[in-house]
């Protein structure tokens, strides 16, 4: 024992030494393991980092993709629905030109307004009949509520229609209760509204009374409505009327296209309708 100690003294520096030198070697052992771990550690949080930042994109892009997919399903729906609306409403349109029962529409043919050009003073409408389903220039054109106007124009598949709100369109007529005769025009303006010309102050018409195209007309059947009487107002020889139109024009969409009309032989009045050898009582007109 006393050996031992003895040594201990003698050799203490290099025990200690040796003491020294393990105690480094531990500390060092800790701190590396300390740096690994750390290096480990951030390498994973890198790694969960990177993994999470690549599945965000990965479901944006999904996610953009379904967007996509979602707009045009979207897109694809709201166009049937559309063209649903669409039908439905031409269904009903159609319909109503065959809800009337006390109008007999055989023989017409019927066809869709496809354009429309309205202006002040000359309107125009194109329907999607032409010479392949027998359309011909003036051919009357109506509703079951009233005229409409006549074919002015026909290609293969389509028509012009010069409809009576237009300021060169003519047509006699008649009303249905006093028989007062005139000609309906249209002068422009509101296009609900137009005139009748050349009634004698002497006719009996009054407010309200319907009127109907004559049988003198060379294009429309007789007795197709056109308007009632709204206001008349006399003047030195003939009256001013105005009438409401039969048809509403904004909302026309389908129309009826009456067959051509027969001419019908008009007698013409000679020029000397006297006998001979008796003198004439009739004053001419100046």
């Amino acid at each position: 024992m006393q050996k031992f100690l003895s040594f201990l003294v003698r050799h203490n520096a290099y025990l200690l030494l040796l003491l020294y030198c393990g105690i480094a070697l531990l500390v060092i052992r800790f701190e590396q393991d300390d740096v690994v771990s750390k290096i480990r550690g951030s390498f994973t949080e890198v790694g969960a980092s990177v993994n999470e930042q690549i599945v965000s994109y990965g479901y944006l892009l999904n996610l953009r993709k379904e967007n996509e997919r979602l707009m045009l399903l979207n897109t694809e729906l709201l166009s049937k629905c559309l063209r649903n609306e669409r039908m439905l409403r031409d269904s009903k349109a159609r319909s109503a030109l065959f809800a009337d029962s006390s109008f007999d529409a055989s023989g017409y043919v019927v066809a869709r307004v496809i354009d429309r050009k309205f202006s002040a003073r000359e309107n125009i409408l194109m329907i999607d009949a032409g010479k392949n389903r027998g359309i011909r220039p003036d051919m009357a054109v109506l509703t079951p509520k009233g005229l409409v106007g006549r074919v002015v124009y026909v290609t293969e598949r389509h028509a012009a229609v010069m409809p009576v709100i237009h300021t060169d369109f003519k047509v006699s007529v008649i009303s249905s209760a006093s028989s007062a005769m005139g000609i309906l025009a249209w002068n422009g303006g509101a296009e609900h509204l137009a005139s009748i010309e050349h009634m004698p102050i002497s006719s009996p018409l009054k407010r309200g009374e319907e009127m109907l195209t004559t049988d003198f007309s060379t294009f429309a059947p007789g007795g197709i409505p056109v308007g009632r009487v709204v206001r008349i107002r006399p003047d030195k020889l003939f009256y001013n009327i105005d009438i409401r139109l039969a048809v509403d024009f904004s909302t026309l969409s389908y129309v009826l296209v009456a067959p051509v009309k027969r001419d019908q032989e008009k007698p013409v009045l000679p020029d000397n309708i006297m006998p001979q050898g008796e003198p004439s009582t009739i004053n001419p007109v100046n």
